[in-house]
């Protein structure tokens, strides 16, 4: 009898644990399937409408007057001019402090400083942003224009980058540089040539989800982009941009209009599914 009944107890505590588990996996699987459906559905009416929106003349006209055939030539062009600039402006800054952080800031207080202000950036409303750049760089100068919105854009990237290479340094062994310091290497040269290099895959794949979060950001160019509804390559002028036309268009009462946002929707849709897909293929072949 001793014997018998902590068998019993524990077949008791066994099914119990085992009944928990099979609700628990339920409703998980449940939540995902959840989720699913209404991200399936999006993209199922992201691509019905959004191809249906797409024709030659999205790629080769600028944004019409209602109730007129048009395309959006100047919101891609705009849109690819500030993306990229925010980029070539906020990577360097962004892996120069994470490099900072992870190489020479521990123990520091202005390390601990740097990492709380990057997580409140990386957290801060866009829309906060596009303000702060609108009372710093449009209204001094008089006007909206392209620098200014790749300089919201920036503000944006900088922080996810900041983070990226801070964590990807973090990971590289520290026997390696051990053994570069035993070579007589500086500590520059060890940074260049080994530690960041053995993390350039972790690197890229964080400048690439920086520049997918901003691809589909509107408020920042709001406030200083704004829009412009003809081809205009000089980034000192207002700027049209997909985000912005999209939100424009997809309000109006136009049916070509409407077309347009979503053939724009089609456009972002894609090309962060692009970068998404392309992050996760690096980081995957680096591990």
């Amino acid at each position: 009898m001793s014997t018998l009944v902590p068998s019993q107890a524990r077949l008791s505590v066994y099914r119990r644990r085992k009944a928990v588990n099979k609700v628990a996996l339920v409703l998980s699987l449940g939540a995902m399937i959840f989720g699913l459906f209404w991200l399936a559905w999006i993209l199922w009416e992201i691509l019905r409408l959004g191809l249906g929106g797409l024709s030659l003349a999205t790629f080769s006209q600028t944004t019409p007057p209602p109730n007129a055939e048009g395309g959006l030539i100047n919101a891609i062009y705009g849109s690819l001019m500030m993306v990229g600039a925010a980029t070539l402006l906020g990577t360097p800054i962004g892996i120069l402090a994470g490099i900072y952080l992870a190489e020479y800031s521990r123990g520091n207080t202005l390390g601990s400083v740097t990492r709380f202000v990057n997580d409140i950036l990386l957290s801060a409303p866009s829309i906060i942003i596009g303000l702060f750049i609108f009372e710093m760089a449009v209204r001094p100068f008089g006007g909206f224009s392209g620098w200014a919105g790749s300089l919201a854009l920036a503000l944006i990237v900088i922080p996810v980058v900041i983070r990226t290479t801070e964590n990807m340094l973090n990971l590289i062994p520290p026997g390696l540089r051990e053994a570069a310091y035993a070579l007589g290497t500086p500590k520059w040269k060890v940074i260049l040539s080994i530690t960041l290099r053995a993390a350039r895959a972790g690197v890229i794949t964080g400048i690439l989800l920086g520049v997918a979060r901003i691809a589909g950001e509107t408020a920042p160019l709001l406030f200083t982009a704004l829009s412009n509804q003809f081809w205009s390559a000089d980034m000192s002028d207002p700027m049209a941009s997909l985000p912005v036309v999209i939100y424009q268009f997809a309000m109006s009462p136009y049916e070509n209009w409407q077309h347009l946002a979503w053939a724009g929707v089609f456009l972002i849709t894609a090309a962060v599914l692009g970068l998404n897909v392309l992050a996760r293929s690096l980081s995957r072949s680096k591990n």
